[in-house]
């Protein structure tokens, strides 16, 4: 389908509403105010008391969000006694919500057409280098048989970029695809139960349509919040040059009826700290307006891509040390939100993630499109938006966390059970969601290791399990006889079953 210049011209045109930025705003300012959050960051004792962030981190413990000037203490803390300390007590919230599991994934890019020209991605309708493509349905449907029949993925998080050729109409119709694959595997069947969308900032109209097609989680990054930046990177003749459009996506995606959104920055484009002030203003706004806060937070950092503004010596780009800062003082601030770290990190600092309260990550990753069933490389700049630093397979990352005593959840069953919302959060911060939880993570990786695990892995895997069992035992045994019975009817061959 080609889209001429004229059209796509007048698409742009329609598709920021600003009746649905302003409803929102408070005598007509945003929630993120510059001149606050830096004079909190200025504020903050450059020495934290070894007592003032002891209490803090109680807080946390206690599953209460932090306020900004909260937030702000921990963000100096330099003692590595004290930030040993914040990392522990980030784990153990972590497992007090979450226990020892981490949920994977896998990112699914349709197209790499887009409207906007930000100047950080590889993506921008300026980069003359970038092979342009977007995936037709039958297309999509041999990337799931990959993804779904050959590596074992149950979740993808699935990406469209800005532009007329993969709008609403396109993204229900690829929808509809990936949810009809059905793939045999070795002991039974392969399929996608939960499809989260990496979406452009919509309308209602168009978010409430994308709702009704089945969606998981929707997720929308505002890259940076620092407004003086965000006009730098995103031309103001450009959807996404409108900062309030995109900054209150999320309060249009909450009253459009989806339970479940995710936020995120793309931290390196300007300071991380006023960055991560930001983040927490976000989500607390959110659960302030409209009753929900945010369901998963994001951290991307900056990494190369094709013909990008960003060189090595841009003036915020993060380190490793500042980088896993940023993740404990998220799981502290927020602590019953998903954390998700993906694969532009390499493997160490994803290990290392374990322990610092991340929730989720991906696996067997190809950002290029049709990049499953094609077998395209890694590395291969002219046709994907950056540059992985973490390639290992699904396979491999299990069997490397299952080594750690981690175990590995393809549970989908929350949002089919009414487990989400409101729901799910409420369930989180009592820490109630971990006893279903830990029920269907062991009966999903059970699943996943009869029908996809290599030899080395089911040798690491299933000892995992028994120990798995032995806790379930102890700790929830009214569960434990439809438990087992579902976990001996999934070793017949059985798939899907769920508490």
């Amino acid at each position: 389908m080609l889209i001429d210049k004229p059209v796509e011209t007048s698409w742009v045109g329609q598709r920021i509403k600003r009746d649905q930025v302003e409803k929102y705003m408070k005598n007509g300012q945003d929630f993120i105010n510059d001149a606050l959050i830096h004079a909190q960051l200025a504020a903050a004792p450059q020495e934290p008391e070894v007592q003032q962030v002891r209490d803090i981190l109680n807080k946390s413990m206690a599953i209460q969000d932090l306020s900004p000037e909260e937030v702000a203490v921990l963000i100096n803390v330099k003692d590595k006694k004290m930030l040993e300390e914040m990392r522990a007590a980030a784990l153990a919230i972590k497992l007090k919500i979450y226990d020892n599991r981490i949920v994977t994934f896998a990112p699914f890019y349709l197209g790499n057409y887009c409207v906007n020209r930000c100047a950080y991605c590889g993506f921008n309708n300026d980069n003359e280098d970038a092979k342009r493509r977007v995936l037709d349905q039958e297309q999509i449907k041999r990337e799931v048989e990959v993804l779904a029949g050959k590596i074992g993925h149950k979740r993808l998080i699935v990406v469209y970029g800005e532009h007329p050729r993969n709008d609403v109409d396109y993204i229900i119709e690829s929808l509809k695809s990936i949810y009809s694959v059905r793939v045999k595997t070795r002991n039974g069947h392969g399929s996608i139960r939960r499809v989260n969308v990496n979406a452009p900032a919509f309308s209602i109209e168009d978010l409430k349509r994308i709702n009704e097609a089945g969606i998981g989680t929707y997720q929308v990054f505002q890259e940076t919040y620092h407004k003086e930046t965000y006009a730098r990177m995103h031309p103001a003749n450009t959807i996404k040059g409108d900062y309030q459009w995109r900054l209150y996506c999320m309060h249009r995606a909450l009253e459009a009826g989806i339970d479940d959104v995710g936020i995120g920055v793309l931290f390196g484009l300007y300071d991380w700290r006023f960055e991560l002030m930001s983040l927490i203003y976000h989500t607390q706004e959110l659960e302030q307006t409209l009753g929900i806060g945010a369901h998963t937070i994001s951290f991307p950092r900056l990494v190369p891509s094709l013909n990008s503004v960003i060189g090595p010596d841009w003036p915020h780009l993060v380190s490793d040390e500042d980088f896993k800062k940023i993740m404990i003082i998220i799981r502290l601030a927020v602590p019953y939100t998903g954390m998700i770290i993906t694969a532009r990190e390499k493997a160490s600092i994803r290990d290392e993630a374990l322990l610092m309260g991340v929730t989720q990550m991906d696996a067997s990753s190809r950002i290029a499109i049709g990049g499953y069933s094609d077998a395209v490389t890694a590395q291969e700049k002219d046709k994907q938006q950056f540059i992985l630093g973490d390639t290992r397979s699904l396979d491999e990352l299990i069997r490397d966390f299952a080594q750690k005593g981690v175990i590995t959840s393809f549970c989908t069953a929350g949002y089919r059970c009414g487990r989400t919302g409101k729901c799910i959060m409420d369930l989180l911060r009592s820490g109630a969601e971990g006893k279903f939880c830990k029920l269907n993570a062991i009966l999903t990786f059970q699943e996943w290791l009869d029908d996809f695990g290599s030899e080395e892995t089911r040798r690491v895997g299933l000892p995992l399990i028994e120990k798995e069992i032995e806790q379930v035992k102890a700790k929830n045994p009214k569960a434990l006889e439809i438990f087992m019975d579902y976990h001996n009817r999934i070793k017949k061959g059985e798939r899907d079953l769920y508490l």
